[in-house]
């Protein structure tokens, strides 16, 4: 039986599959599109949402079309289109440097699988960083033509999207949350992650070893300071069955 005394709860959702998850390649800040199996499990998401009855006041999502289309996706389907939705930079994924665009096993077979596995899951190791004058640098990017140089980024840590990740959450998410709304936050499998470092306090070494599932709501309840109560990713219905087997066949 879930806890019934929290004050707010925050739903944390990661998009779906990317067309460059599907072909095993770094995104990072490359704005890349859901893959048709990212649509549906956008829509599993959403089905597994109002199973259990959920409604949200307000939404929160990245610059990325990925996290953006899974949320439309979920809120389309949920019949919640009208609610307020805020975008932002700091949500985005972390920037994965100069392996933006590069095959994950290709750059294993380069590299070894210890340094990959460094640059993707370690706390403060970034990858290579891309050169200013690279197409791939965000700097070149219309979207955030208003930001200084200094806040866009030529790779990242887990550590630098968790230290540009918390001011946005201060700011903008917790005073909602202790107003006492239901926050949907639609974000990436890195921001996510240092999301939950920071709300379950967990330390630089056990944060290497959490992975956040595509399309599966984790679900937070939390007290008037906004510390957890408990929190669990919601689980599938016998209703849902034949969506999920249609994902699987993708």
């Amino acid at each position: 039986m879930k806890n019934t005394s929290y004050l707010s709860k925050l739903v944390l959702l990661r998009h779906g599959e990317s067309e460059w998850n599907k072909q095993h390649i770094f995104t990072g800040w490359t704005d890349i599109d859901l893959s048709d199996r990212g649509k549906q499990e956008a829509l599993y998401a959403a089905r597994i949402l109002e199973d259990h009855d959920l409604v949200f006041d307000v939404a929160f999502t990245s610059l990325l079309k990925r996290a953006i289309r899974s949320l439309w996706i979920v809120l389309d389907e949920m019949q919640l289109m009208w609610i307020r939705v805020h975008k932002d930079w700091r949500l985005n994924e972390r920037n994965y440097g100069e392996l933006q665009g590069l095959n994950k096993g290709k750059i294993t077979m380069q590299y070894g699988e210890q340094q990959v596995f460094n640059w993707r899951r370690s706390y403060d190791i970034r990858p290579p960083a891309l050169a200013i004058n690279d197409a791939r640098h965000p700097c070149h990017d219309f979207r955030y033509k208003n930001l200084l140089s200094k806040q866009l980024p030529s790779s990242e840590s887990l550590k630098d999207t968790m230290e540009r990740l918390l001011p946005y959450w201060h700011l903008y998410i917790a005073p909602e949350l202790k107003m006492g709304k239901t926050v949907l936050i639609v974000g990436h499998g890195n921001n996510l992650r240092a999301l939950i470092k920071y709300l379950d306090s967990i330390s630089e070494s056990e944060i290497i070893k959490t992975n956040i599932p595509r399309g599966i709501p984790l679900i937070y309840e939390l007290d008037h300071k906004l510390k957890p109560i408990t929190h669990y990713y919601l689980s599938k219905k016998k209703s849902l069955k034949n969506l999920s087997q249609q994902i699987n066949e993708l």
